[in-house]
């Protein structure tokens, strides 16, 4: 399988030489000059821990939770003091874990991101279903937060049983959504499970839209080697006429497709924390992209409250890019939007696309996987299926390893992919 991911990389960089992360660290993150810049923080409580999961996280005790939030707003303040002017930014996004476990805290630590960057896009939290009650999210919303993800997973009890999840009490989430309001309700579910049908997911869409949601993501599967789940994954073939199925049934709605696997009612509903150019991560096991860089924090949380204690950035791994290599990675995943503005690869590299992969796009559209369009070359039907089958590869491959070895080792020597 990494023979697929080890020969794209070579051929779109033009070189032999792998992504190498090394254990070295920075004394501050250079971030004034990004543009397009987003702020991700990550809370790894969970009350239970799902065996699909592949993030990092850990059971949720109030000590330790409380012991966790103090040491991330120091790691913000530690990067923000860094800068001589407050810096703006898109947007604010909360992951996990369950940030929901930390509620009563998280206006303190916007309100601490607040004192060195100004947010312009709003700011998201993740959330199980069982978080979504009207005193909660008027909690959030009070605090400021402007958008909500709820991971549903699925609202049928069959494959929330496959998934070790419990039934989903729409009633009360729908009650609780009609009361406290959002400028975007995602509700995430995944697909390519065991005998999942196009009409199980239809199913699944039209009640999220019906009970309360402007926005939806339906990732497929995953099954990561370090996970417990026993989950079988779905064959190729029946997994593209799913997400064909699922794509074009989204678009006769009318919905609109911002990414390979997001689809809103409204125009306005976005959710995503990931099509950013440059962003800084807080908390363990965040990263941070910025032009020339990517870094990785530490998957331990004691060794995370260590390194901050030491006033010290919480980096476990770092590569320093290569022009190619932050080139691939800004095009594999601006395309996760499902369309890449040649004007806006010229602008962040100062290089013309086309001088650069002029090849590449014009075999991929004689393959029928993208189309152009004054400069803007947007995925077909096809290309968002091949996307899909490329990250797969890629996940397997390079996430699934490095994750694999952060999960054991605080700080790792070297990884190479």
């Amino acid at each position: 399988m990494s023979i697929i991911t080890t020969l794209t990389r070579m051929w779109l960089t033009r070189s032999a030489k792998p992504f190498t992360f090394t254990n070295e660290y920075d004394e501050r993150l250079n971030y004034e000059s990004c543009e397009n810049l987003g702020l991700y923080v990550h809370i790894p409580f969970c009350q239970s821990i799902c065996n699909f999961c592949p993030y990092c996280k850990t059971v949720y005790s109030r000590e330790a939770a409380d012991a966790y939030i103090d040491t991330l707003l120091d790691e913000i303040h530690l990067v923000g003091r860094s800068s001589h002017k407050k810096k703006e930014v898109t947007s604010l996004y909360f992951g996990g874990g369950t940030p929901a476990l930390v509620s009563d805290r998280i206006k303190e630590i916007i309100d601490t991101i607040n004192k060195y960057f100004i947010i312009t896009e709003g700011i998201g939290v993740e959330l199980h279903p069982d978080n979504v009650t009207v005193p909660l999210l008027k909690e959030l919303k009070e605090a400021g937060v402007t958008k909500i993800s709820i991971g549903i997973q699925s609202f049928s009890e069959k494959y929330q049983g496959i998934l070790g999840r419990k039934k989903v009490d729409t009633e009360t989430i729908t009650k609780a959504l009609s009361e406290v309001h959002f400028e975007t309700v995602s509700m995430d579910f995944i697909f390519a499970l065991p005998e999942q049908t196009f009409e199980d997911l239809k199913s699944d869409i039209d009640l999220a839209f019906a009970g309360g949601a402007n926005h939806i993501a339906i990732y497929p599967f995953i099954d990561f080697t370090f996970t417990k789940s026993s989950v079988k994954a779905m064959k190729k073939s029946e997994k593209r006429k799913l997400l064909d199925n699922i794509t074009n049934y989204c678009i006769d709605k009318g919905y609109s497709r911002s990414s390979i696997w997001t689809f809103s009612s409204e125009k306005d509903a976005r959710y995503s924390s990931m099509t950013r150019d440059n962003f800084l991560g807080f908390g363990c096991s965040a990263t941070t992209l910025t032009r020339d860089s990517f870094k990785i924090n530490t998957f331990s949380v004691e060794e995370y409250i260590k390194r901050i204690k030491d006033k010290k950035l919480p980096t476990s791994l770092t590569i320093r890019f290569s022009l190619r290599q932050r080139m691939v990675y800004y095009l594999f995943w601006t395309a996760y939007s499902t369309r890449v503005r040649a004007e806006d690869f010229e602008k962040f590299f100062g290089v013309p696309l086309k001088k650069v992969y002029g090849f590449e796009l014009l075999l991929m559209k004689r393959l029928g996987f993208i189309t152009d369009e004054n400069g803007v070359y947007s995925m077909t039907l096809k290309g968002a299926f091949y996307y899909h089958y490329y990250e797969n590869f890629y996940t397997l491959s390079y996430i699934d390893k490095m994750w694999g070895i952060m999960r054991k080792e605080a700080f790792p020597k070297e990884i190479r992919l």
